[in-house]
């Protein structure tokens, strides 16, 4: 299959290749660019742990600091393999969700320890931070980093839906679906004969006004599990 890839550009070259070993051709389509934030250097000292909910948040922590040996306590396996080839060497999987995340900490990490940071976007929204707040952790957040989103398709994703040449596009977050939907809509073009892979029952709820031939959600809101609804 042909198939779209929605991610940003460094994580799409990672789809990509993931995909030509299953025997699929890709098309990348970065709806979303990652702006790492300038600025001094991160004090992580006595900081008892930095959460991570997305890659984009391992690789500001990374640009930001020079510790390594600071334990990570990351969202999923995808964020998990992002510190590892940065180095921390601490490094735990939630394989899930924010919400996954949170629950995991309470088991990893000690009330009494110290401060977590998470390492957030601006989009970033609050439900980890109260989460382990509600449950006795103090929480620093430092936003590290924005994610902006596309002015429109690039072209060859453009030319793609125009010839049907598409079979299936990935999503991987609410966000990028939403973008999608609305570039799609505003260039007039048609999902018709698209199948639909969501990370999410919210990601697919963004794209409810396309008419994909199919959408199809992933059993768990990992990688692994998107890749194999194909």
């Amino acid at each position: 299959m042909r198939i779209l890839v929605t991610r940003p550009l460094e994580d799409g070259a990672e789809i990509a290749r993931l995909l030509a070993d299953m025997g699929h051709e890709a098309l990348l389509a970065p709806l979303l660019t990652v702006r790492i934030s300038g600025g001094p250097k991160l004090t992580l000292a006595g900081v008892q742990a930095v959460l991570a909910t997305s890659a984009n948040g391992v690789r500001a922590v990374a640009a930001r600091s020079d510790m390594r040996d600071v334990p990570l306590f990351a969202v999923g396996p995808q964020t998990a393999e992002a510190a590892a080839r940065a180095g921390f060497i601490r490094v735990r999987n939630a394989g899930g969700d924010a919400a996954a995340l949170a629950d995991a900490v309470c088991g990893w990490a000690d009330t009494a320890a110290g401060p977590l940071l998470h390492a957030a976007g601006e989009e970033s929204g609050g439900e980890l931070a109260a989460a382990l707040t509600a449950k006795g952790f103090e929480v620093l957040r430092e936003t590290l980093y924005r994610v902006e989103a596309a002015a429109q398709l690039p072209d060859a994703a453009i030319q793609a839906l125009k010839d049907n040449s598409i079979q299936a596009a990935l999503f991987f977050s609410p966000r990028s679906a939403g973008i999608f939907a609305d570039r799609v809509m505003q260039a007039g073009l048609s999902t018709a004969g698209v199948t639909a892979v969501c990370i999410s029952a919210k990601t697919a709820a963004a794209l409810r006004d396309l008419p994909f031939s199919d959408i199809r959600i992933a059993t768990a809101p990992n990688q692994a599990a998107l890749l194999a609804c194909l």
